[in-house]
């Protein structure tokens, strides 16, 4: 089954201050997470439209990380707290975009990493770790993975024109296979990197800092 790989920009902080905030929310957490609790629902729908639930429901899970746990012994309940955590984001985010449809992209990522690092790409630049990274440090408790998705990904905005200041200095050296990719990766990184340093110089109040990828079968 073929994954979708969509992004967005928010800022982590605000995605974090959600988590474990039941009674210290502000206003505007509080209208953010009644926008997450429904986006929650209509994800249950989405996945078990009989209303079937064999583990943890995505708004239980949710309510869960909102008070600043994520300890379900249910047999899918990394993959319910992920979507729960997707939720959040999403409802602090920008509208997603597509990045692209891939049929194992962890392992392609995986491949593209082996492919830049032989170029000479510094760790610090490689795309999988970016992809693959799991959800911001600064939640204050443990979150499981699922192993089988889905998967949160971030990308510092400002590592956004070195990446593909880098990706595209290699272009004429990589193999064919990944050129496609790598340039519709570049293109999407000049893109945020651009809206991000326009919106940085025009509003004070601006602080979105992340690229957030969203990875799902």
């Amino acid at each position: 089954m073929s994954s979708i790989i969509t992004y967005a920009t928010a800022e982590r902080a605000d995605v974090a201050g959600l988590l474990g905030a039941t009674d210290r929310l502000t206003e505007d957490q509080q209208r953010a997470l009644a926008r997450a609790r429904e986006k929650a629902r209509t994800q249950q729908s989405d996945i078990d439209p009989e209303g079937l639930n064999p583990g943890l429901s995505v708004p239980d899970a949710l309510e869960h990380l909102i008070a600043g746990h994520a300890d379900s012994d249910a047999a899918h309940a990394a993959c319910a707290y992920y979507r729960a955590l997707q939720c959040l984001i999403d409802v602090n985010a920008c509208d997603p975009e597509e990045l692209g449809v891939y049929s194992r992209p962890a392992a392609f990522f995986s491949a593209l990493d082996d492919e830049l690092r032989r170029l000479g790409v510094s760790a610090d630049l490689l795309p999988h770790a970016r992809l693959f990274s799991g959800p911001p440090a600064e939640i204050p408790f443990h979150i499981p993975y699922p192993v089988d998705g889905p998967h949160i990904g971030m990308w510092p905005l400002d590592r956004a024109k070195p990446a593909a200041d880098t990706y595209r200095a290699v272009l004429d050296r990589i193999n064919p296979e990944f050129t496609y990719d790598l340039l519709l990766l570049i293109e999407r990184l000049d893109v945020e990197h651009d809206a991000w340093k326009s919106s940085t110089q025009e509003c004070d109040w601006y602080s979105q800092d992340t690229i957030f990828f969203s990875i799902t079968g």
